[in-house]
């Protein structure tokens, strides 16, 4: 008798053979496959707009409120920052959040709009168009990123802040902020040119909420000496302040941060008698004294009060 073997022949399958019949309908087919890649262009361009769109609302949020990259036209700034005629101009990081919680301190490189005066003095070279068309367009692009920023911005260094009298001292040949000699290691003095060159000015005290700036490039910045003649002594307003300038971003050989230095604290030591300086010291010897007399006491005492603590349980225990 013959083993039944089952069959692997197909069995009839009626769409199968109707498909047969009617030619093809592999749904694998040429046909479906060109129309699925139509419907994919024509998702990707409806979608385009959107997202050039989305791109730079969020390009217009992170200059307006975190940071914004910013072009140094100009040599007032000079080493710190470059902007020079033939040289690559620097692009900077300039943080916007930082002054939301605190205010500029002295050291601190920030970029600010220049009250009206400082435009009409401009060290910047002005680019806007005189067809308000053009220009809303370049303010668009400015906004995005994709445009120089206004030409009234100005990139300095606070020298000084609310409260303080800022003044040169022509003996010293140097920067003097409450009687205090300032010491300031990212000066720069072009060739030719030293703090002899300095024209002198001050005493000056800076309004509550002003900032006192000049440039690093001492001879060569329209900083606040060249505008003492406004109303507020050439000083500009806290609330002018965009943002602190943070990091090198462009060209690739000068990455770097951008240093902050404090010209006060470090002149305020310089400045302090030796006497004064080793204060503190003296305080903490003799404060340490009865601090260890106290230690000591303390411990001899917790032993005994260990041993005691066995024996007044016992005492409790039998009563």
């Amino acid at each position: 008798m013959a083993d039944v073997v089952p069959s692997t022949a197909p069995q009839d399958d009626p769409d199968r053979t109707a498909g047969a019949a009617g030619g093809s309908s592999d749904p694998g087919g040429s046909g479906s496959s060109s129309g699925e890649r139509r419907k994919k262009k024509g998702s990707f361009w409806r979608e385009f707009p959107l997202l050039v769109l989305t791109a730079l609302v969020l390009t217009f949020l992170i200059q307006t409120f975190l940071a914004r990259v910013y072009v140094i036209p100009s040599q007032s700034m000079e080493q710190t920052l470059h902007g020079c005629g033939g040289c690559t101009n620097d692009r900077v990081l300039v943080d916007k959040v930082t002054y939301r919680f605190s205010d500029p301190g002295p050291g601190d490189v920030v970029v600010f709009k220049g009250p009206d005066s400082w435009g009409r003095n401009s060290e910047f070279a002005g680019s806007r168009s005189s067809n308000p068309v053009v220009r809303w367009f370049q303010d668009l692009g400015s906004a995005v990123g994709i445009g120089q920023p206004d030409e009234r911005d100005f990139v300095k260094r606070v020298i000084a802040v609310g409260g303080q009298t800022v003044e040169w001292d022509a003996e010293a040949k140097k920067v003097k902020v409450d009687g205090k000699l300032l010491d300031e290691p990212y000066i720069h003095w072009e060739e030719g040119t030293g703090p002899e060159n300095v024209e002198p000015f001050g005493p000056v005290t800076v309004p509550a909420g002003h900032l006192w700036m000049m440039g690093d490039n001492r001879n060569f910045s329209a900083d606040s000496r060249a505008h003492m003649q406004d109303d507020a002594q050439g000083t500009v307003p806290v609330d002018n302040v965009i943002g602190k300038a943070r990091v090198i971003v462009l060209p690739p050989s000068r990455w770097q941060g951008i240093g902050d230095h404090n010209p006060q604290a470090q002149a305020s030591a310089l400045g302090a008698p030796v006497w004064q300086a080793g204060i503190p010291l003296g305080i903490g010897v003799a404060g340490a004294f009865p601090v260890l007399w106290i230690g000591r006491r303390l411990r001899a005492r917790l032993p005994i009060q260990r041993a005691r603590l066995p024996i007044q349980r016992g005492r409790r225990d039998q009563e």
